[in-house]
């Protein structure tokens, strides 16, 4: 099949926001540029940019971190038994290989990038040594959950995601520890996880979106998202062609196939040669992966110091965040199940309105967008205000819900990955805006 061109002339055609310009009035009345990368953020959310990053620091090391400690992370056998209450009582003690790769990424990221404390490498080793013992062999997967001391419990899913996640934190590791073989063991993983995903009875299926049979070995847009993300990180750390080439590979396959320009959305599933499936599927749009998936793009984009492309991704990334929006509750919607019939699960889970937090302050840092801005205060108020668990007696924030975020007082899992995830970087956003004194990034 023949593959389009990435960035066409009208796919950029993006707004003078978009642009790092804004619009200003001169005294006879005409409109001039203004470059926003000389423009200062002096407040967001009401709030002196220094403060909102104390704020973040609280949520991070005054609230997360020590309920993991406490709760969460097996400090005698390794690992993160997230199957826990609002209260730290254990529901039971399993592990499972996706929240161990993510566990460990969140610690040798916090070490890496935040606090060299050694319990925080301590407790990334240990998860190592928990799941390295496990390790299949071949090109077999991880087994899905395992018990506390590490016997597997459960068979290998037929699905790349622990994998990928386990392969995500070996990467973060090897840069904490200065140790290449967990980086090499990490594009070891990536590369069997590829295979896997390119063989055409790939297995994967949706179970978020419309109840109808798929197509066998399907291009999925969360699959693209976390090895993009995986690639974006081991190439920060050092220059691999292959790696390179697959970043190429993700960066087209999203924003040239995944896209579906009738509606300005991204399609979640396409057939395994990235043709557009027919039946329910051509219109079920996964607007929580899709605006995640952005935000990592825009990250992409500053890697490779391609302003045409953060641009874009930004356009597509603002687009996908209006249009989940729940203009009646406030937070964005996480699926959209059907888009010409405007079918939405109406959910309200943490993660989706975190990646809008990541995203916004993203662009924020770097073009001094006004969109940005706005929506940011807009999200940050919002999470405070309804996911907070300070304000029912309890630590960390609330995981799921319904629509209104209704608060229930049990809950059967903590989350290990999005929520530290969304802290950090925002943390390390803010931390660079604050180092320039406020002013935009002028990466372009």
């Amino acid at each position: 099949m023949k593959r389009r061109k990435f960035l066409t002339g009208s796919a950029v055609t993006a707004s003078g926001l978009l642009m790092g310009i804004n619009a200003c009035s001169t005294k006879d009345g005409k409109k001039v540029s203004e470059d926003n990368s000389v423009a200062k953020i002096d407040k967001l959310a009401g709030q002196t940019i220094e403060q909102l990053l104390e704020q973040y620091r609280y949520h991070l090391f005054d609230d997360f971190l020590p309920f993991m400690d406490k709760h969460v992370v097996d400090h005698e056998y390794g690992g993160f038994m997230c199957n826990t209450d609002r209260d730290g009582t254990k529901i039971n003690t399993n592990k499972t290989a996706r929240y161990e790769g993510r566990g460990l990424w969140v610690y040798s990221f916090l070490y890496n990038k935040l606090k060299k404390d050694p319990k925080y490498l301590e407790i990334a080793g240990k998860s190592v040594e928990f799941i390295l013992k496990n390790e299949p062999t071949g090109d077999n997967l991880w087994s899905g959950s395992f018990s506390k001391e590490g016997k597997p419990i459960s068979e290998a899913p037929v699905v790349i995601y622990e994998d990928l996640f386990i392969a995500n934190g070996l990467s973060e590791y090897s840069k904490a520890t200065g140790e290449d073989k967990y980086w090499d063991k990490a594009k070891e993983l990536l590369i069997k996880c590829l295979k896997i995903y390119n063989r055409p009875d790939y297995g994967y299926v949706v179970n978020y979106g419309p109840q109808a049979e798929h197509a066998k070995g399907p291009r999925v847009l969360g699959h693209w998202m976390v090895i993009i993300r995986l690639v974006t990180q081991m190439l920060e750390y050092k220059s691999d062609p292959e790696l390179e080439k697959i970043a190429d590979e993700c960066v087209d396959a999203i924003m040239n196939w995944h896209f579906n320009p009738e509606y300005n959305l991204f399609n979640e599933l396409l057939n395994h040669d990235l043709s557009r499936p027919e039946g329910p599927y051509s219109q079920f749009a996964y607007t929580g992966h899709a605006i995640e998936t952005l935000w990592m793009l825009l990250y992409e984009a500053e890697r490779r110091k391609d302003k045409e492309l953060f641009n874009l991704v930004a356009e597509r990334f603002k687009r996908h965040v209006e249009v989940a929006w729940d203009y009646v509750y406030g937070g964005v919607f996480r699926a959209l199940v059907n888009v010409n019939e405007n079918i939405w699960k109406v959910d309200k889970v943490l993660w989706a309105q975190e990646e809008v937090l990541i995203g916004s302050l993203f662009m924020i840092e770097h073009t001094g967008d006004q969109w940005a801005k706005d929506m940011f205060v807009k999200m940050y108020d919002y999470v405070i205000n309804k996911y907070s668990l300070k304000q029912y007696g309890y630590p960390i924030w609330i995981l799921t819900a319904d629509r209104k975020v209704t608060f229930e007082e049990h809950t059967a899992r903590v989350g290990n990955f999005h929520h530290p995830r969304h802290l950090m970087l925002n943390i390390l956003s803010l931390e660079r805006m604050i180092g320039r004194g406020g002013k935009v990034s002028g990466l372009f």
